[in-house]
């Protein structure tokens, strides 16, 4: 009798990868048993939220979490943290041979691509699919060419690829597979009162961000208004790029009025973009999922860009761009009564870079890897 098919997963990075990925193996796992699926989780922060997941979607039985070399125990870590993960490529290296026999592997990220690109003679087939999306997606990394198929939210993601040399039958697109993630932490009731809730979402990338410029000053001056309730949830990569943030969130903790995060999962699942009104950032790609409803944003150029005459940062367009920090109070003071203004643009641009939004993209990526197993 002929074994079923073997898929693969990978989750052995940051946490914020996992919402992007999960979606696709809870979606392919329903379809029925006529696959073989298995997470490869770096730590046990990873296997237990999949863990628990599986368990609430009565799918704890039909895939199988596996531990890849190197992996970490990580008692103390019990919420969803982003852990300290093992060293990528060696344990890319040394799971390898576990993945002998597999007819698929999914990632989500680059660094698993090494595999397929160092090994182009590997027989399974690497699927990945996309996280992060807006005109700073990497999408020069050389690695994602050595994808069997690339997973794209849209069509004009997809030319984008295309216009790079990727050939279409390479290129499938789905929607935004996050948006059918359906385990988000819904953080406790925030705040005591119902005023508008900014979140400041700054960019973990010097270059694109206006953290190192602004950033302290930005905590300062939400910490003393009183107009706005405030999330201070920035990239979970900013505190291992500048760990002094630690210092500058703590210092405004304790304050009714902000709610700051830089460790629990609710950083990266979507949780903090729903409960905001307001968005302030630079570059973050999290913009996107937060203008899946159109809302105010606010963006700070902190690096003085001529950004009308770039191509990254199409995504301006949707809100006010500050120049100097000094102007920032008077933007957002009157983000919501010139909402107007902007709502169209930004309708046009989730819909442009997203595609479907809606949980049926999970459906077409799971799909995907399935018609890849030979399903």
């Amino acid at each position: 009798m002929a074994r079923l098919p073997r898929v693969a997963f990978l989750f052995l990075g940051e946490t914020l990868l996992i919402p992007h990925l999960y979606p696709i193996v809870e979606a392919l796992a329903a379809q029925g048993g006529e696959l073989r699926i298995e997470c490869w989780v770096a730590t046990s922060v990873h296997q237990g939220l999949i863990a628990d997941w599986l368990a609430e979607a009565g799918l704890g039985d039909v895939v199988r979490i596996r531990h890849a070399p190197g992996y970490r125990d990580l008692p103390a870590l019990k919420h969803g943290e982003n852990p300290p993960l093992p060293s990528k490529l060696p344990t890319l290296l040394r799971l390898l041979p576990h993945l002998f026999g597999a007819r698929v592997v999914v990632c989500a990220e680059q660094t698993s691509l090494w595999l397929p690109m160092l090994f182009p003679f590997l027989r399974m087939r690497f699927v990945k699919t996309s996280h992060g999306v807006g005109s700073m997606s990497a999408r020069d990394d050389r690695r994602r060419r050595a994808a069997w198929r690339l997973l794209v939210p849209s069509d004009a993601e997809k030319a984008t690829y295309r216009a790079r040399g990727l050939p279409d039958e390479r290129l499938v697109v789905t929607g935004y597979v996050k948006a059918g993630f359906r385990a988000l932490a819904h953080p406790r009731r925030l705040f005591a009162d119902d005023r508008p809730v900014i979140v400041y979402a700054p960019h973990w990338q010097r270059h694109r961000s206006s953290w190192w410029s602004w950033g302290p000053q930005i905590v300062a001056m939400l910490a003393a208004q009183d107009g706005f309730n405030v999330i201070l949830a920035p990239h979970q990569r900013l505190v291992e790029k500048d760990p002094h943030v630690r210092d500058v969130l703590a210092g405004v903790a304790g304050l009714p009025h902000v709610h700051t995060d830089l460790d629990s999962f609710a950083m990266v699942d979507g949780s903090y973009m729903a409960a905001a009104d307001l968005y302030l950032g630079d570059t973050s790609s999290q913009v996107v999922e937060f203008l899946i409803r159109p809302r105010p944003c606010v963006f700070l150029n902190a690096q003085g860009v001529d950004w009308r005459a770039t191509e990254d940062h199409g995504f301006w367009q949707c809100g006010q761009v500050v120049d100097g920090l000094d102007d920032l109070p008077a933007a957002l003071g009157r983000a919501f009564a010139e909402q107007s203004r902007y709502e169209a643009a930004q309708r046009g641009f989730a819909a442009e870079v997203l595609g479907d939004a809606s949980p049926q993209a999970t459906v077409r990526a799971a799909a995907a890897v399935w018609a890849a197993a030979g399903g």
